[in-house]
């Protein structure tokens, strides 16, 4: 059993520390203050402010509508609320893929206005340009693949990716192209357990998965997703801790009915 690591603000050569030592890396998302401060205090070590606030905040059906300007109101309202975790942002779709001048400049506004420690973007040998420009430029990288979900209309599925031996060995390839030029860790989604076991044994860099198996080096899920908040999305890798949804219902019908039952302001609730 390794020693647990528990430092007062995780950094990414705790992280380098943690897959070195064996201790798994816990991962979840947020996107608002109030649920980024139950987070961090809860100890997790990395907080994803993820482009799935498209989904989960505002009800698109993708992740492809959400802007820079709105991934870095989360990314502003999630710092503050943050003491301990380290916070990755999400580059969202459209500002990193049609050149690397842009995707410098969409990274560093996210790192300048809202604070955050490190910026994430999907691909790998096509986006490989793009993040060599921004991890030149100071800005720590998370790279992430398998499925991608801004690539969702070129797959036009969210099944598992790299079962084929040719995609296989083409996720195997950009994940070391990945680590050798800077990336500080590499989210796995979606993809074999065999297959993610091989990438994690390989690299040195920490490997976080979703629905990527046990062997990786850490976890993520989406917070909304795990507590249950979202009855409609239940893939196989999906674990559910709570079932908000029914326990917020309850509580809503329960003021909603104190209030027309005229319980709710008893004499104890008023001045």
């Amino acid at each position: 059993m390794a020693n647990e690591i528990n430092p007062s603000r995780v950094t990414i050569k705790v992280l380098e520390q943690m897959k070195s030592k064996g201790e798994k890396i816990s991962m979840l998302t947020a996107y608002d203050y109030s649920f980024a401060k139950i987070i961090d205090e809860a100890g997790i070590d990395i907080i994803l402010v993820g482009d799935s606030a498209s989904n989960v905040m505002a009800g698109h059906e993708t992740t492809l509508p959400i802007t820079l300007d709105q991934m870095i109101y989360h990314a502003s309202s999630v710092i503050r609320a943050v003491k301990r975790a380290l916070v990755v942002v999400d580059l969202p779709f459209g500002t990193y893929q049609s050149d690397s001048h842009e995707a410098l400049k969409s990274a560093i506004r996210i790192m300048k206005e809202s604070g955050a420690h490190a910026v994430k973007l999907e691909g790998g040998h096509l986006a490989k340009e793009s993040i060599e420009r921004i991890i030149q430029a100071g800005i720590p990288v998370m790279g992430h693949l398998g499925l991608t979900p801004q690539s969702i209309y070129k797959f036009g599925t969210y099944t598992v990716r790299a079962e084929e031996e040719k995609e296989a060995e083409t996720l195997i390839s950009d994940s070391e192209m990945l680590e050798e030029i800077g990336c500080f860790s590499i989210v796995l989604e979606k993809i074999p357990n065999k297959l993610a076991k091989k990438v994690t044994a390989s690299l040195k860099v920490p490997i976080i998965g979703i629905g990527a198996g046990s062997h990786v080096d850490g976890q993520v899920l989406v917070s909304h997703d795990m507590l249950g908040m979202n009855k409609d999305f239940s893939p196989r890798f999906l674990r559910r801790y709570l079932d908000l949804d029914s326990l917020v219902g309850n509580a809503v019908r329960k003021y909603s009915k104190d209030i027309k039952d005229g319980d709710f302001p008893n004499k104890g609730e008023q001045y």
